[in-house]
């Protein structure tokens, strides 16, 4: 009797009541939140205990009679939204918007709300825990979200937020947060593991029920994860999650899960005291637009998703007075910029062992993947030397170890973006023109080696023009 007792607790296990953090053994505080005194052991695993029912008028049928079209996604009046999400939001589909405090979950949803409100017969609810209804009225009125179907309900109870849903009877649901709302029939304080779970499953049955996209916003942990128990992102339907430093204006939104549409999409939006406004063409927020290009200066195109991205890279370097020289970057991974000056000391003759340097990107700007390296090497190169590159060229490649020049991922892409916004020269791996399609007007600077690159990009400087070639997508 002993052995069993012992065999069913260690398959039953211990489960901590905050985060849902298992464990085998009994400990006093959970090793996931850190909390005392919330790891208990959980329920030993029984058999079945339902019992087959009678499937009433939803029986199976085969797949070519289902009717697709009431499930057609429906555009929500904001482009890069619908972007994200596979072209708007699918009716019964369960939508988990998360990010950071003050990155604009709220402000966009109630943009997108506003919207959905000026539709003939639309009936949006909006639900806030976190405000009351008037807060939410100004913060409507500041961003031009008013429409007269547009509801506001100020609930924190489960209950409550039900019965608005069966008293108003909405088009769309819009719950402000998730993490705020309780209910009165499950234990723990709101925003625990059971909350969350209790609250998520009800607002997901309601939608699947009564076919209503609900878009739910959801809090994050200070590691950038949702908060609460991990199978929440497992019930929705779509999770997308808004980045963006709080000292700039950039947005950008992801989806890491999406049942209707691509993951690999990404929105673009500007965060402004009037509200978010979405940006279709955002390439010139990363570059810029003085009369003359000086030294240290140089553009790539980065991607997002599948979204091509102009970036311009500025670098500074100067003789240093310390016996470790500087090393500082903005909007550039640290360890990157170390290896590619290492390479460009080495395979390029570039004399940086004495000399701090700076590198940073235009706009805020975010710029972690390798193909940024060759114009990262540029910039640098061009700082050193001072001499300055051409103001119609742009650099794409990754820069091995060795000094050679690696072909990146989507280089038909970001060349047909760089002909697009009027750029006239590329410097790209050796090889390109024969393996991808030269876009008319762009003349490609082929280079094997970091050092035929810097000659290459060098040589190729052109009269300095009145303004750049993005002036003119209207940014």
């Amino acid at each position: 009797m002993t052995s069993t007792t012992s065999r069913t607790r260690a398959r039953s296990g211990f489960a901590c009541t905050e985060c849902g953090w298992t464990t085998a053994k009994w400990v006093g505080r959970c090793g996931e939140c850190q909390a005392w005194g919330t790891v208990v052991e959980a329920a030993a695993p029984s058999g079945p205990r339902t019992t087959a029912s009678s499937p009433g008028a939803r029986v199976a049928r085969p797949i070519g009679q289902i009717d697709v079209e009431a499930a057609r996604a429906r555009p929500t009046g904001v482009g890069e939204l619908d972007r994200v999400l596979g072209g708007g939001l699918v009716p019964g589909a369960v939508v988990l918007l998360a990010g950071e405090p003050g990155v604009g979950k709220s402000t966009l949803l109630l943009d997108v709300a506003g919207r959905l409100g000026r539709a003939e017969g639309a009936r949006v609810l909006y639900v806030t825990g976190e405000e009351s209804a008037g807060q939410v009225r100004l913060r409507a009125e500041r961003i031009g979200a008013v429409a007269p179907g547009l509801l506001l309900a100020a609930e924190t109870d489960l209950g409550a937020v039900l019965g608005q849903v069966a008293a108003t009877e909405p088009t769309v649901l819009v719950v402000d947060s998730v993490q705020t709302i309780a209910s009165t029939a499950v234990d723990g304080s709101p925003g625990g593991v059971s909350q969350v779970r209790e609250v998520a499953a009800a607002l997901i049955q309601v939608a699947k029920e009564r076919g209503i996209p609900a878009l739910l916003v959801g809090h994050v942990t200070k590691d950038g994860a949702v908060a609460g128990p991990r199978t929440l992102e497992h019930l929705v339907d779509v999770v997308c999650q808004v980045d963006g430093d709080r000292h700039t204006r950039l947005r950008l939104l992801r989806a890491s899960k999406n049942r209707f549409g691509p993951t690999d999409e990404v929105g673009c939006f500007d965060l402004t005291d009037t509200g978010i406004v979405e940006l279709a063409d955002p390439s010139g927020l990363f570059v810029s637009h003085g009369a003359h290009q000086v030294p240290g200066t140089c553009v790539t195109v980065t991607l997002e998703g599948r979204r091509p991205l102009a970036t311009e890279i500025q670098a500074l370097v100067v003789p240093s007075q310390l016996s470790n020289p500087r090393r500082t970057t903005s909007g550039v991974d640290s360890s990157r910029l170390a290896m590619v000056l290492a390479v460009a000391q080495r395979r390029a003759a570039l004399p940086l062992g004495d000399r701090d340097v700076y590198v940073s990107t235009v706009g805020g700007a975010r710029v972690t993947e390798p193909g940024s390296d060759l114009a990262v090497a540029l910039a640098v190169a061009s700082a050193a030397t001072d001499q300055r590159l051409g103001t119609d060229l742009v650099a794409l490649g990754e820069v091995g170890l060795a000094g050679e020049i690696r072909t990146v991922l989507g280089l038909g892409r970001r060349l047909a973006e760089a002909a697009r916004l009027g750029f006239h020269r590329a410097v790209v791996p050796s090889g390109t023109s024969a393996s991808e399609s030269v876009p008319d007007g762009l003349e490609l600077l082929e280079a094997a080696h970091l050092a035929e690159a810097v000659a290459l990009a060098t040589a190729a400087r052109s009269v300095p023009s009145p303004e750049r070639p993005l002036a003119a997508s209207g940014h």
